[in-house]
Parts: C-alpha cells; structure tokens; sequence
C-alpha cells in the first residue's frame, strides 16, 4: 500500500515538472519566433507607412519593427513626455510628438529619450525639426495601461497607451501602432538619446525545459531506490537475508586513536 502512495506521488510530480517543462518549451519557441521577426524586419528597407498600416492604421504582427517612411511634419505642440523608461541606466523620458503624413496618416513619433533632471524633470526638451521633412520610424504596437493604475502630471504619461494619448492630443492619432525614431531629415538641432536593437539572447528557457524533464526522471529513482532500501530491510527482518554489519573502523584509525589516547592531558 505505501509503495502505491510513493508511485502515485512520482506521477503527481512527474505530470508537474511535464507541464513545467512543455511551459518552458512554449517559451523557447516563441522567444525564437521574436528573435526570427527582428532578424527578418530591423534592417529591411523602409517603404511608405500607408503600405503596412493602410488607411485604418492597423499593424500585423510579423511587421512589427519594420522601417517605414513617413513624409510631412511634426504636431510640436502636441508632444508629450512618457516616464520611467530604462535607458542609461536611470529612469529617463521619452519624446513623443505626433507625425502628420502626406497620406493624411497622424503617426506617433518616438523620437529618443532624455536624462531626468532635477526633481525627475527634464530640465528643457530638444524640440523636433520644424517645417516638412522626412522621417524614418520602426513601427511598434501600443503599450498597456499600467496595472498599478499609476498616473502621470500634466504633460507626461506613464505608458505608451495610444488611445488615451489619442484622447489627449489628436483624435486623428493612429492607435494601432507607433514608431521608434531611425533618422529624420532634416536633423534636429538637438539630438536625442537613441535605441539599442533588441537581443538576440533566446534566454535561459530550453535549459530549463530539460531540467524539468530532468528532476521527474529523478522523481522516479529516488521512489525506486526508497522502495528498494524498505524491500531490503523487510528481508533482513525475516531473516531472508543477514543483517548488515557497522562498518569495521579502518585499522589504522585505531593505532591513531589509541596512541592519543596514551598522551597525557
């Protein structure tokens, strides 16, 4: 009966360190399918931002980080600050302006970040290139709204949420996509901090698939070596087998403790 109870917790744990493992497995391959999209779209050549976002302005999955080229002006008066992103190692600020195309498409622009200042307030922000221009972008989906529910002052807001900057500075705002800013033409007098290309690192997840499949093969030998060692001792007691004797001290352990023995204290 007890041996059942042992199996049966094998199996529980067994089926736990599967279901593990098929998770990390999952991870794996659609941390691969991330990495394939980046190598197939991040250096592709930039075409018209009507022909991946068409009229209604919505981005398919695999052309996520594809350079798109977008001919018009920037909204300045319409630019806002979004907080708390990771860059040079601190909390920075990204600028976000509007772009209006010549297609009549209004794309949010993220042109770079900045350092915090005092108080974590940029103490100015590089304004955008006046006038037409063109500009080059990755395009991006939009952001969650935080789940803390945090907010932001005035000017500033704490994600890249489309449709609540569309509802705060241009209904006409595309809110299915944004772009990271590659080059803009003309150059703006003051730059900005740019980004880094994402990392090809597929991470830790095949490895820890095979440890999960690992431990449940060990699950099962240790049962095994448990009910082995009761089995063994169950014999011993019938007297099927005989009993194992203490391991004699080695010889020369016994010299060495009967010459300290003989020091005097």
């Amino acid at each position: 009966m007890r041996w059942g109870v042992y199996l049966l917790v094998a199996i529980g744990f067994a089926i736990a360190c599967a279901f593990l493992s098929q998770w990390q497995f999952d991870r794996n391959e659609s941390r691969a399918e991330q990495i394939a999209l980046v190598e197939r779209n991040y250096d592709a050549d930039p075409v018209p931002v009507s022909d991946l976002l068409g009229t209604a302005g919505v981005l398919q999955a695999s052309d996520e980080w594809h350079p798109v080229l977008l001919r018009g002006e920037y909204l300045a008066d319409e630019q806002l600050l979004v907080r708390n992103r990771p860059h040079g190692g601190t909390s920075a600020f990204e600028v976000l302006v509007p772009f209006r195309d010549e297609s009549g498409l209004v794309l949010l622009v993220d042109r770079g970040w900045i350092s915090p200042g005092e108080d974590s307030v940029p103490k100015s922000v590089p304004a955008p290139p006046e006038g037409d221009g063109t500009v080059v972008v990755r395009l991006r989906p939009g952001e969650s709204l935080p789940a803390s529910g945090r907010s932001a002052p005035a000017g500033q807001v704490p994600t890249i949420h489309l449709p609540t900057i569309a509802d705060r500075v241009n209904p006409s705002l595309v809110t299915g996509a944004y772009g990271q800013l590659v080059s803009e033409d003309p150059a703006a007098e003051a730059g900005l901090g740019g980004f880094a290309s994402p990392t090809d690192d597929p991470g830790p997840h095949l490895s820890y698939a095979i440890q999960w499949i690992l431990f449940a093969i060990m699950g099962f030998a240790f049962i095994a070596y448990v009910i082995r060692i009761e089995i063994v001792k169950a014999k011993e007691d019938a007297g099927e087998l005989p009993k194992r004797q203490p391991r004699r001290r080695d010889r020369d352990a016994d010299d060495e403790d009967a010459l300290l023995d003989a020091v005097p204290r």
